[in-house]
């Protein structure tokens, strides 16, 4: 088990930057692939982007494709999600998320094994 504190988020407006960080602690030894997904009021969550523990291997949801990065520190066993001309519909609350094996597919909420408290991130118009 490794345990995910996320920090960042905030109030943004639209066409600013937020970088959402998370950190672990807890069975770092082990590898994971990380994930962030996000939760808008009165939607289902959903998958944002992921990376494989290596870092070689990324992956993003269409509605974030060229705005957001996500990158990550072994050294700190942290991830981060650059999030660039960001709009109002990214109002979300996101979670950091971890798995041990790099879920197929990667949205699979299933296949994280370990998830964060979150972070609300609000971008006004």
């Amino acid at each position: 088990q490794v345990q995910l504190v996320e920090s960042g988020g905030g109030l943004a407006q639209a066409g600013a930057s937020l970088r959402l960080s998370c950190a672990a602690s807890g069975r770092t030894s082990e590898t994971y692939a990380m994930g962030w997904f996000r939760q808008a009021p009165g939607k289902e969550r959903e998958f944002v982007a992921v990376i494989s523990w290596s870092g070689k291997i990324t992956e993003y949801a269409d509605s974030v494709k060229g705005r957001f990065t996500i990158s990550r520190d072994n050294a700190k066993i942290a991830v981060h999600l650059q999030m660039n001309s960001l709009k109002p519909e990214d109002t979300a609350v996101y979670y950091c998320a971890a798995a041990r094996f790099l879920p197929i597919p990667a949205s699979r909420m299933d296949g994280y094994d370990n998830w964060g408290q979150g972070t609300q991130v609000t971008v006004s118009s």
